[in-house]
């Protein structure tokens, strides 16, 4: 549980005629994670299986088609894997044949649709000009000005010194057609230009602008229809055939992945070896099956990876040994918050089940609230519920394993969206008759009560808060000394790792030297100079800059009681907000309702975002640093995992 799976590197030889049934068994058994071979002198890199060019042009194709209907791939019940692969052919040869002449329709009503609003928009700047287009050109004596000129501008008066033969219109948008006589073209130019003129092409149509306007208006609410009732059609299709497309993309994906998987394995005229890793306990099944498909006719054997499948971690070797991770299913869904970060290494010892401890507990810590909890509980249920697949299921569980937590936390601190639940200091609560019980004295002269009231005893929360900080820290130098131990010896694990542990001892020593819990300053002097010492002797001189950072992380765990606070105080501005309008009778009664819904609506989503986000980072930052490095290679076995097709 808190180490990787144990691999064993694994070498399959055998002859090619039984490459095929070898190549069926290890996709369908989905645990030997294959080593790509690269060439050398005596083998080479093996070549496809017969059929994959033909299964790859059909998976091309129904992807293609998949796109173009919009499938997005949901949650549907299997179908069978041999009565998909029966009926492919004629089905994906009627589906293409559906879809085609649907997709040159869209295309075409489409490029119509574009092509018409281009001219409409092209139009629609002469609108208001009662001059057929076709009359704007073709004149040897006549020229012919489209444009647009400075708003305000004044040039009919020029006009009229230069000619008296023109005819001026002005569109509804302010664009101008002027005809003038070629002779005064020139003149009429430099007028135009003085009132910052701008040319426009005139449309290459026939027809007055408004009356065009009209007709391709109504051309294309007609084509918009059609692309409309087309849209059905194709969602008809879409429809009947999805439940096909989606078994059939998964198998010929099944089919190409297995034809294509020679080009990983090393061959040479009649033989092939394939390489790989596989978990301890899956070897003797694995072996098993590959001599019942092949009569025994392929040698199965653990190459040299034995060691790999031992504890004795932190070998060169072991830096290539894939991993994968081991944890009960009650864990699992946290591997997804160790892959935001990175997967172990094959050696460490792996945090997954301390992250499933501690980020919910944070979480918790943090919101602490029955309301919020109830409401994020019930979004995640119903998010896992309609939302299927791994990534999904994964998330929803974290934020499910995180508002149990902070379900608890709210009973212990009595609050629901932000009202205390028991009363006190003669104030009453929600639940009548619930009144605060003090329990005993805490720090600073604050008393611990039950609930827990969180602005009431902030001084001995915040104590609490490092106390945390402390424990968390020190789990993880811990488990540093392990690795450490594993990788380098129990030198450099006690310089590397004791070494820190012991500081934050002289550190506490000095505290309470200075607060005369302890009768001398002395012993923690001691400690803290034998730790700095062990530091430099681990590290060298550059330890006495860190010397400081331990103790920033302790501090870091404040946040657990800070944002906290700040929860509690947007919850409680909102219902002070809220019973404010309220009060006011009428309707401030709808604004103070809408002030609630819309104030814990937005807390409740920062609920999700600011306790996740804190928790996370204490985690990463000041957690993982005291002991893991990840970056293991991620266990990728070659198989399938099926979901619309099932043997």
């Amino acid at each position: 549980m808190l180490k990787p799976k144990r691999m064993s590197r694994v070498l399959f030889v055998g002859h090619k005629n039984v490459l095929e049934p070898t190549i069926d068994v290890l996709h369908d058994l989905h645990v030997v994670h294959i080593e790509e071979y690269t060439k050398e002198e005596y083998f080479s890199i093996g070549k496809p299986l017969a059929g994959v060019d033909q299964d790859s042009k059909r998976l091309l194709k129904l992807r293609s088609i998949a796109n173009f209907l919009g499938i997005k791939k949901p949650y549907i019940k299997p179908t069978s894997a041999e009565k998909t692969s029966s009926e492919l052919e004629e089905r994906l040869e009627e589906l293409e044949s559906a879809v085609s002449e649907k997709l040159r329709k869209k295309s075409e009503i489409e490029a119509e649709i574009k092509e018409t609003e281009t001219n409409i928009h092209e139009i629609r700047t002469f609108s208001g000009i009662p001059v057929n287009f076709d009359l704007c050109s073709g004149y040897e004596t006549l020229r012919v000005f489209a444009g647009t000129i400075k708003k305000g501008a004044e040039i009919e008066a020029g006009l009229s010194r230069i000619t008296t033969d023109y005819q001026l219109y002005v569109g509804a948008t302010g664009t101008v057609l002027l005809f003038v006589p070629a002779k005064d073209a020139d003149l009429v130019a430099e007028l135009l230009n003085g009132a910052l003129f701008n040319e426009v092409k005139i449309p290459a149509m026939s027809g007055a602008p408004d009356e065009l306007l009209s007709e391709l208006g109504t051309r294309r609410e007609t084509l918009s229809k059609d692309l409309e009732s087309l849209s059905y059609e194709i969602d008809s299709v879409k429809a009947l055939y999805e439940g096909f497309i989606l078994a059939s993309e998964e198998l010929l994906s099944i089919e190409t992945q297995k034809k294509e998987a020679p080009l990983f394995f090393a061959t040479s005229e009649h033989v092939f070896a394939i390489d790989g890793w596989v978990p301890d306990d899956e070897f003797e099944k694995l072996k098993s099956r590959v001599g019942e498909a092949t009569d025994n006719r392929v040698y199965v054997t653990r190459s040299g990876g034995e060691t790999a499948g031992t504890d004795e971690g932190g070998k060169a070797e072991d830096a290539n040994v894939p991993v994968e991770y081991d944890n009960p299913k009650v864990v699992k869904p946290m591997e997804a918050v160790m892959n935001l970060y990175a997967r172990p290494k094959y050696y460490e010892i792996d945090p997954t089940t301390f992250v499933f401890i501690a980020f919910p507990l944070f979480y918790g810590m943090i919101l602490g609230d029955i309301g919020y909890a109830l409401i994020l509980l019930a979004i995640s249920l119903y998010g896992r519920s309609k939302l299927h697949g791994e990534g999904w299921n994964s998330l929803f569980t974290v934020l499910i394993y995180c508002n149990i937590a902070t379900l608890f936390f709210g009973i212990l601190y009595g609050e629901f969206l932000g009202f205390p639940l028991a009363g006190t200091h003669g104030h009453p609560g929600l639940i009548p008759g619930w009144h605060t019980i003090e329990l005993i004295q805490g720090i600073g002269g604050e008393t611990i009560t039950y609930p827990v009231h969180r602005t009431h005893i902030v001084t001995t929360l915040l104590v609490l808060t490092l106390i945390v900080g402390v424990i968390h820290i020190n789990i993880g130098l811990i488990t540093g000394f392990q690795n450490v131990l594993k990788k380098h010896g129990m030198r450099a694990a006690i310089l590397d790792k004791i070494a820190w542990m012991v500081l934050q001892l002289g550190v506490f020593l000095l505290l309470f030297g200075m607060m005369e819990v302890i009768p001398s300053m002395l012993p923690g002097a001691v400690v803290f100079a034998l730790a700095v010492i062990m530091l430099i002797a681990g590290e060298g001189a550059v330890a006495v800059i860190e010397l400081p950072s331990i103790m920033t992380n302790i501090l870091s765990y404040s946040r657990l009681l800070a944002v906290g606070l700040s929860s509690i105080g947007i919850a409680t501005a909102v219902n002070t907000m809220s019973g404010m309008a309220w009060s006011g009778g009428g309707i401030y009664i709808v604004l103070a309702s809408i002030i609630f819904i819309l104030g814990h609506a937005l807390n409740t989503a920062l609920s999700i975002i600011a306790p996740g986000l804190h928790a996370l980072r204490l985690q990463y930052v000041e957690f993982f640093t005291k002991f893991y490095e990840g970056g293991g290679r991620i266990y990728d076995p070659f198989g399938y995992k099926r979901i619309y097709t099932e043997e």
